[in-house]
């Protein structure tokens, strides 16, 4: 059994003397481990960081063995944005938080098409937008999307100013009503596309926060990942 991909890699952790146990996100073949040989030498540290966009070989006797990797930097991710602490911090949540939500082997093209896009645009302007954007991808793509194009009680599309807490569903003033206090700031920059402010991130990292701790934690039976709560205390 073995196949050929490239991948982002998710994790690497030292198994032995010499060998690495990594899992990398791939287009066509999901969350996937193995173990590369030597690469818990000093030759593959700069290779082996998490984030870094790899060419994967994986061979395996058996298709449900964890098998081996051979693998060959494309492209590093943590190297060029080591003065930006925030950058990394997102690094390791975008990570860790693919790792906490995948099952293992299960393709997800188009979540792996706004990983590759969030990663590649840490450091740059705009960044956080991204970002904030692929928690909302990653609840969707894990079965927990929200639905943020009409209201839940009028069927209106334009002033839609809440979240609802327990259906995902966006309201609109008039629909909230005396509810309003109970539901969940919408900022009007994830609804209509405009810039992010500062306010428009803080209160779309709390709805995605919300829904990934309230629907995802409890499906994967587990708290989120430490990485994701370290970059939301950068944030202020």
């Amino acid at each position: 059994m073995e196949w050929r991909d490239q991948g982002i890699l998710l994790s690497v952790r030292k198994h032995g003397e010499a060998t690495a146990l990594i899992e990398v996100f791939t287009a066509l073949h999901g969350r996937h481990s193995g173990a590369v040989r030597g690469g818990a030498s000093r030759k593959m540290a700069p290779v082996l960081q998490p984030g870094a966009q790899l060419d994967v070989h994986w061979r395996a006797r058996l298709e449900d063995q964890m098998g081996n990797f051979t693998v060959e930097l494309l492209q590093p991710r943590a190297a060029p944005i080591l003065g930006d602490r925030l950058a990394l911090l997102a690094l390791g949540s975008v990570c860790a938080l693919c790792r906490y939500a995948l099952p293992e082997r299960a393709a997800y093209p188009g979540l792996y098409a706004a990983t590759m896009e969030i990663l590649d645009s840490l450091g740059q302007p705009g960044w956080l937008r991204t970002y904030a954007l692929w928690e909302l991808h990653l609840l969707e793509e894990t079965g927990f999307g929200l639905d943020l194009n009409r209201c839940a009680v009028t069927g209106a599309q334009q002033g839609l100013a809440y979240v609802s807490p327990r259906t995902g569903r966006a309201v609109t003033i008039e629909g909230a009503g005396a509810y309003a206090a109970r539901l969940l700031p919408l900022p009007a920059a994830l609804v209509n596309g405009g810039s992010f402010s500062a306010l428009d991130l803080t209160q779309s990292l709390a709805i995605s926060g919300y829904f990934l701790n309230q629907w995802l934690a409890h499906a994967v039976g587990r708290p989120l990942p430490e990485a994701r709560a370290r970059m939301i205390a950068a944030l202020h």
